[in-house]
């Protein structure tokens, strides 16, 4: 089943405020992460060290994700363009519109993607 003229706008909406929350967020979290201290680049106390340490990995981690998530919303976008959102990039079936709606840069079905993940495809 097709998806409406309507409901892709809607979608592509989506996917360009969500991107563009992603870009802010990865760039206050590469900024936070190459901010030295304020003092002398050093955390003062022995101990906020390895809290400081802590809090810059999780802070990449999340960067990491979210250009993981950032390239998969390019990819929905670039298949709005050519008329293919809504289709499975390893099947060519219909995405259900509940999984487009939940996560509106899919571009797998579910089975696809867990088959992906389990290394059968």
């Amino acid at each position: 089943m097709a998806i409406s003229k309507k409901r892709i706008e809607k979608f592509k909406k989506i996917l360009e405020d969500t991107r563009e929350q992603l870009f802010k967020s990865l760039k206050g979290t590469t900024e936070e992460v190459k901010t030295p201290d304020e003092s002398s680049g050093y955390s003062q106390h022995q101990a906020d060290e390895g809290t400081d340490d802590f809090d810059k990995t999780i802070s990449l981690e999340l960067s990491s994700k979210e250009t993981v998530i950032v390239k998969q919303i390019d990819r929905a976008l670039s298949k709005i363009e050519d008329g293919t959102y809504g289709k499975c990039d390893i099947t060519g079936k219909a995405i259900p519109l509940a999984r487009l709606e939940a996560i509106p840069y899919a571009v797998t079905t579910v089975e696809a993607q867990e088959q992906r993940e389990k290394g059968l495809l």
